[in-house]
């Protein structure tokens, strides 16, 4: 494996569907504007409640990618 660099930036996703569907988003949303996305760690899950309903899920992920030299 040749030497590498990483930088790690830490993402929060929503969704009104699934903890799934909003880490997917985010992931998704940052892969439009950098390159080189390697690994995503969910690092917390949390959701809003309204009327004692959920009404988002929201996920924090960890999100690796290559710097280019």
């Amino acid at each position: 494996m040749p030497e590498s660099v990483y930088k790690f930036i830490e993402l929060v996703g929503t969704s009104d569907i699934s903890w799934e569907a909003a880490a997917k988003k985010a992931v998704e949303t940052a892969g439009k504007s950098l390159s080189g996305l390697r690994v995503a760690e969910v690092t917390k899950l949390d959701m809003t409640v309204e009327d004692g309903e959920v009404k988002h899920y929201r996920v924090r992920v960890s999100l690796s990618f290559r710097l280019e030299e």
